[in-house]
């Protein structure tokens, strides 16, 4: 296989037949052999039937498998990037926010360029809210702070050679973070700008309490900075003891000492705060060890219309795992 485009999928049943029926035609238009990769992660609507049913009428040109239960978006990549066996793989969304009409240029790049990684940044955010564009934003400053590298209007759009894909499937960490993973592999790399659609069909699955758990895992999975503030905040609250210590001092043999009861109380509340902040970041920290020393899989994989149809036994198609 030339390319293999792969899309993820969750309680998307409407958007199924819309995006293959869209994706098929320009696909064939190029010199390549190719297959669509439906994946769909454990959706609660018919989202799998729609992917059978595209099987079914595409034949030899789309694949799907199904996760157990929903791990993720993250996790469904990962399932994606382990079962793709083509000389490139293009990431991008399902809903077409990432415009297909950009994937000729993509391959171009890729075939007559050299370019390993071919990626997406986004020239405009489409109709986003305020309060994603000001969360999008923190979390990428923070992220370059922190990490070193820089993902602004970022996306998983990505055409990937497959030696990038092999070497993915090297890295070993349970919780995953797509985009940063992507460039620490490193690679001949190039980006293109894109303008974010519109959805053709319902609306995002993204709640904020999922983007607020994502920015903190890939955060604390790229850097231990936010441990080493911890110490930061302890120095400033020992400069800020010894300045109240002086203080006391100067008061108490200058005969001017009195009560301090209300700067006591808030002094504690601050330490307080800090002690619970500190703890927070740490329990962060150890959670993400307790996740990654389980070992458990990343993902899976309960169907897979490509493995019924090669022929292999019922056992094999019930359950994999990787």
């Amino acid at each position: 296989m030339d390319l293999i485009v792969l899309m993820p999928f969750y309680n998307e049943e409407k958007q199924i037949p819309v995006t293959v029926n869209r994706m098929i035609p320009l696909l064939d238009a190029l010199d390549l052999r190719y297959s669509l990769l439906l994946v769909n992660d454990g959706s609660s609507d018919g989202t799998w039937k729609a992917i059978e049913d595209a099987s079914d009428r595409h034949y030899g040109k789309v694949r799907g498998i199904s996760l157990s239960r929903n791990f993720g978006k993250e996790a469904a990549i990962c399932a994606g990037l382990d079962v793709a066996d083509a000389d490139a793989v293009i990431l991008m969304d399902g809903d077409l926010q990432h415009p297909p009409e950009c994937i000729p240029e993509m391959i171009r790049l890729w075939r007559e360029e050299g370019y390993e990684i071919v990626e997406g940044v986004k020239s405009d955010r489409g109709r986003e809210g305020v309060f994603s564009r000001l969360q999008a934003k923190l979390f990428y400053s923070m992220f370059r702070r922190m990490s070193g590298y820089d993902l602004s209007n970022a996306s998983d759009y990505k055409l990937l050679d497959r030696k990038v894909v092999l070497k993915w499937r090297t890295l070993g960490e349970h919780n995953t973070f797509f985009r940063g993973l992507s460039a620490w592999l490193g690679f001949r790399r190039v980006s293109f700008p894109f303008e974010v659609a519109e959805r053709q069909t319902g609306r995002s699955r993204w709640k904020i309490s999922s983007l607020l758990r994502l920015s903190v895992h890939a955060i604390v999975s790229f850097s231990a900075i936010p441990l080493h503030l911890i110490s930061f905040i302890g120095a400033i609250f020992l400069i800020g003891t010894l300045i109240l210590l002086i203080q006391t001092l100067v008061n108490y043999f200058s005969g001017g000492a009195a009560d301090g009861f209300t700067t006591v109380i808030i002094v504690t509340l601050a330490i307080g705060a800090c002690v619970m902040i500190s703890l927070g970041l740490i329990g962060t920290y150890v959670a993400l060890i307790f996740d990654e020393v389980k070992n458990r899989p990343r993902y899976i994989i309960s169907e897979d219309t490509g493995v019924a149809r090669d022929g292999d036994t019922e056992s094999q198609t019930a359950k994999k795992e990787s």
